[in-house]
């Protein structure tokens, strides 16, 4: 499997209240074959050494930035820590803490410093999903198969799973003659699949719990219909693929999962860009950072659309919303758009990290507000 740790909403809400008189963030594009990690730890040296070096410039305290580079020190010497990658590191420190969240899609190296973490790019790794669970599924056989950027798909044990439909419900077949009046014909066939759907739900939960990555159904009907009438995982994609779910490899399975994951994200950026056309009309969207920047401070803002690759140097007042812009040069380097996108979090609104191009107006931000502002 690959190892990793998604952010929840709440890992990012607790970074994003971090204020320190040293904060270093990093960003590291990784592989998880064990055998190439050594070339990643020389990586995240070079960025921890780039990042020791920018905050003694900015003036923070000779010991805070000692206490860092231990911790990250420390975290490099870990062998079994770089045996379990996936595709890309980001780090938090502090003087007192240090976090690290792995992973599933490709992020470029970056190191930032100053007062507070620098969270843009990880709102990508909760944006755009790169990994899913397909639950490839039909009276003969069932199987959990993770999905996980472009490596290859892997079966994942899961303990009780039933083997088949006929193994939940106890028979040698669902179709063998029921006991029953009310499993009688096909009524009686969907109750031995409901029962096999239910079973199949229950194993899940242990393995499920906690995620937010996506899970595909691999099914046709009616099983398909009836899984989703039991599912209770709060991610099970609307998308499912249709085929013969046992006889299809954990290759093919992926690749078309692969395609589902793009069509949803293709489906909400198309939802988001007429919503914002038609709240433009009504005044309650801008493309204006420091229209945004205010908004935000004032928990005006229902969706954020974000540039993850840009950062536009600046400070936004903690109480007014003004912003203060600035250049590469300057100590709030890590930017106003990533101030933004924190405070936008912190009052409810939907964030999502992406691609100039996907953002409405192809600017640095776009906001879908609560109310004219």
């Amino acid at each position: 499997m690959l190892h990793v740790d998604i952010p929840s909403r709440a890992d990012i809400e607790s970074l994003i209240g971090v204020r320190a008189p040293a904060c270093l963030s990093l960003y590291l594009p990784t592989t998880p074959l064990t055998q190439d990690a050594q070339a990643d730890r020389i990586a995240m040296k070079n960025l921890a050494r780039s990042g020791h070096d920018a905050l003694l410039a900015q003036g923070a305290d000779k010991r805070e930035v000692a206490a860092i580079g231990e911790a990250l020190e420390d975290l490099l010497e870990d062998d079994d820590f770089w045996a379990h990658q996936a595709r890309s590191l980001a780090v938090f420190a502090t003087a007192t803490r240090t976090l690290t969240f792995r992973l599933p899609n490709a992020l470029e190296a970056l190191v930032e410093t100053g007062d507070r973490f620098f969270i843009k790019p990880l709102l990508r790794a909760v944006t755009v999903p790169q990994s899913a669970f397909v639950l490839a599924i039909s009276q003969g056989a069932v199987r959990l198969v993770e999905v996980s950027g472009e490596l290859p798909a892997v079966t994942v044990k899961v303990a009780n799973l039933p083997k088949d439909a006929a193994h939940a419900a106890g028979k040698a077949s669902i179709l063998a003659r029921p006991t029953s009046g009310r499993l009688q014909g096909n009524g009686g066939q969907n109750v031995r699949l409901g029962q096999y759907a239910r079973q199949v739900d229950q194993a899940l939960r242990v393995l499920l719990a906690g995620r937010e990555i996506p899970l595909i159904l691999a099914a046709n009907q009616p099983l398909d219909s009836i899984y989703r009438s039991v599912n209770t995982y709060p991610h099970l994609a609307a998308v499912s693929i249709h085929g013969k779910s046992d006889a299809t490899s954990d290759a093919e399975l992926a690749e078309s999962a692969r395609a589902v994951l793009d069509q949803l994200h293709v489906e909400d950026l198309k939802t988001l860009h007429a919503e914002f056309e038609a709240r433009m009309g009504e005044g309650r969207a801008t493309t204006d950072i420091a229209q945004a920047a205010r908004a935000a401070t004032f928990g005006a803002i229902a969706t954020l659309l974000v540039d993850i690759d840009e950062i536009v140097p600046g400070h936004v007042d903690e109480i007014t919303g003004a912003v203060t812009f600035g250049d590469s040069g300057t100590v709030a380097r890590q930017g106003v758009v990533d101030q933004i996108a924190g405070r936008a979090l912190l009052t409810g609104a939907r964030v999502l990290g992406e691609r100039r191009a996907d953002i409405p107006g192809g600017g640095s931000l776009a906001a879908i507000l609560r109310y004219p502002f």
